[in-house]
């Protein structure tokens, strides 16, 4: 297991990397000589990262390590986890109370293929979900949508934090949607949902599926002119404060979303009471009972990376469930969807998902997901 340890300034709210060589980088993935104040989004007050040096390891041992992967947006979610976290528990709030604790995952280390090629489960998460039965770390903050729908043996994930907004970003240089491109066009996208979702609307463009890496990396291809268009979380890049870079945001109805995406899961070992009742404090129910919602549906069709999936759960102006599911063949010439509407309540929409998965898988039938 390949880990770095993330240093905190509770001062400034910010931290460092450090690792064998090398300098320090922020949180945000670039060095820190080249990061400026900068305005938040409705804000007049600029943003300092402050002066953060490099120091020696605290000899003090941290109460409470959190277990991330590496890339900007990972680490802006053990941040946001982390500031959760002291927030609700002075004692957590001191220097160096809490660790954030870096690990590479398969994912992060095979850039070269689609991630259906790779195949498996839990390609984003496996190692971090080791490092937390071994007693590495003491919890694990995930993207929810990365999360298989089986947990490892002795963990359980009982905190999901509220829910970031759901839809898909729309990105081009040349473009204002989907529907401009011309033609031909290269949309760049790893995901096996959009793609069949891009080529079921939009037969006449092309979808370059090995379009991996980080949100920075993504966004450097497009401005090379790998791609002429690429679509994003709209939630990673909120996290990031990046959405300065969005053309325009797909409706729910264009692109329904994966499941549990903008979501992000919290695992603590299965014995371990104490990390279990800081995450009670944190999750919020709403978004905890809508993943569930549409893990259930995911666990029904048995959806890997390989499925091109999509599922939302969401609550409307009655306080009822609305579940809205889809099943595509790859090459998007086939979609099949459905919907269900009943109790904001966990048995319930368990049930809904369940119910809505084994209908599309009825109607799919056999030979449907290898087209």
């Amino acid at each position: 297991m390949e880990t770095l340890v993330y240093s905190q300034c509770t001062t400034h709210g910010g931290g460092v990397l450090k690792s064998g060589g090398g300098g320090a980088v922020s949180v945000l993935g670039f060095p820190l000589q080249h990061l400026k104040p900068h305005t938040l989004p409705g804000s007049k007050k600029k943003q300092s990262f402050g002066a953060i040096k490099a120091s020696l390891a605290k000899t003090e041992v941290a109460l409470l390590r959190i277990g991330t992967r590496g890339s900007p947006l990972a680490l802006a979610q053990a941040h946001e986890t982390r500031n959760k976290l002291m927030a609700s528990h002075p004692e957590l709030a001191e220097e160096g109370a809490i660790e954030i604790v870096v690990i590479k995952t398969t994912g992060d280390k095979i850039l070269s293929q689609p991630l259906a090629d790779i195949g498996g489960k839990g390609l984003f998460t496996k190692e971090i979900d080791e490092a937390l039965i071994n007693g590495d770390i003491d919890i694990a903050v995930h993207s929810m949508k990365d999360v298989p729908t089986y947990l490892p043996e002795k963990t359980i994930l009982p905190c999901n934090l509220k829910r970031e907004d759901v839809r898909d970003a729309f990105i081009s240089l040349s473009a204002s949607s989907l529907a401009e491109l011309p033609a031909g066009s290269v949309v760049g996208t790893a995901s096996l949902r959009r793609k069949s979702q891009i080529l079921h609307r939009y037969p006449s463009l092309k979808v370059e599926d090995n379009f991996r890496g980080n949100v920075q990396t993504r966004l450097r291809k497009l401005n090379e002119g790998v791609v002429q268009a690429t679509l994003l979380a709209l939630a990673g890049l909120r996290r990031l404060s990046m959405t300065e870079n969005v053309t325009s945001t797909l409706s729910i109805d264009e692109m329904l979303p994966a499941v549990a995406q903008g979501a992000i899961g919290i695992a603590c070992r299965s014995d371990d009471e104490k990390m279990a009742s800081y995450l009670a404090t944190l999750n919020h129910e709403e978004t905890r009972l809508a993943v569930s919602c549409e893990r259930a549906f995911l666990l029904t069709l048995d959806g890997s990376c390989r499925t091109p999936i999509a599922g939302y759960a969401s609550k409307d102006e009655d306080g009822n469930c609305i579940f809205k599911g889809l099943v595509a063949s790859p090459d998007g010439t086939r979609v099949l969807e459905t919907s269900r509407k009943g109790s904001y309540h966990f048995e319930d929409m368990v049930s809904m998902g369940k119910d809505a998965g084994k209908e599309l898988l009825s109607r799919a039938g056999p030979g449907f997901f290898d087209s």
